[in-house]
């Protein structure tokens, strides 16, 4: 009992990795100054850092990895970070831009959007090495939260001004909230390696795609955010139609079988 206890001291007085929880604290830090910038409705700027703290969320991991760095503490401090920047701070910029006017239905589904990334990032921590690491179990919270903020910067980008208050973006939110607490699987981007070696058309696919984004940020963003969120649901519905089709040809095969064995 004794061994165990200076062992578990031991642990604590090693600290922790600066550098991945120094991402993710830029990530925590970009989810309050966007909740910050929607009080004072200036909600272009409360869109701005819900993307960069996508990415930053998207390389503490990756570093920790690269590094050899990973660690309980900076799971669950990315977990807390990861609920502020694309749970809270989305749901305060949706809420005050557009939600609103729709009165306590439109702070419920704000608070429907926050219970769910909750879920959904509690879902993920208990799942780790259970179900298959190239896919998630439901829309991944920084997923739902791009499509607010791209939809807002899509927005302003068309000639929009002020608020935006329009029954979609109440039925939208309600929309992500339960696709994140779904089981249905989104592809996680996890198996690519872009260090390997590549057929020569997938350099200049993604030189072509770089140069659209570029030509055009605010339209494509939101295209590639919003079609992520549909792609769960599309591959679902692709996966149950082929089945039910080889379902009733094997069924079609077998009838014919029959009326031939009987003649």
């Amino acid at each position: 009992m004794k061994k165990h206890a200076t062992s578990k001291r031991e642990r604590m007085k090693k600290g922790i990795y600066l550098l991945p929880n120094l991402f993710t604290t830029g990530s925590l830090f970009c989810g309050f100054y966007s909740i910050i910038a929607s009080m004072k409705g200036e909600y272009w700027y409360a869109a701005v850092p819900i993307l960069i703290a996508f990415v930053l969320d998207g390389l503490d991991g990756r570093i920790a990895r690269m590094t050899n760095t990973t660690s309980k503490f900076g799971s669950e401090y990315d977990s807390l970070s990861d609920l502020v920047a694309f749970g809270v701070a989305p749901a305060i910029l949706t809420y005050t831009w557009a939600l609103s006017t729709f009165g306590k239905w439109g702070w419920l589904a704000a608070f429907l959007f926050v219970f769910c990334g909750a879920l959904r990032l509690a879902r993920f921590n208990v799942q780790i090495g259970l179900i298959d690491s190239k896919v998630f179990n439901g829309l991944p919270i920084p997923g739902a939260a791009a499509v607010v903020a791209t939809g807002v910067l899509l927005f302003y980008y068309l000639g929009g001004k002020g608020t935006f208050n329009n029954l979609s973006i109440l039925i939208i939110v309600v929309a992500l909230s339960l696709l994140m607490i779904s089981s249905i699987k989104y592809y996680s981007f996890k198996d690519l390696n872009f260090f390997s070696r590549k057929p020569f058309m997938s350099f200049v696919l993604i030189v072509f795609i770089m140069i659209i984004v570029i030509a055009e940020p605010q339209i494509m963003m939101f295209t590639f955010a919003f079609g992520y969120s549909l792609s769960g649901p599309t591959w679902m519905i692709m996966k149950v139609g082929k089945r039910l089709y080889t379902e009733l040809k094997s069924k079609g095969i077998r009838f014919q079988m029959d009326r031939l064995l009987k003649k």
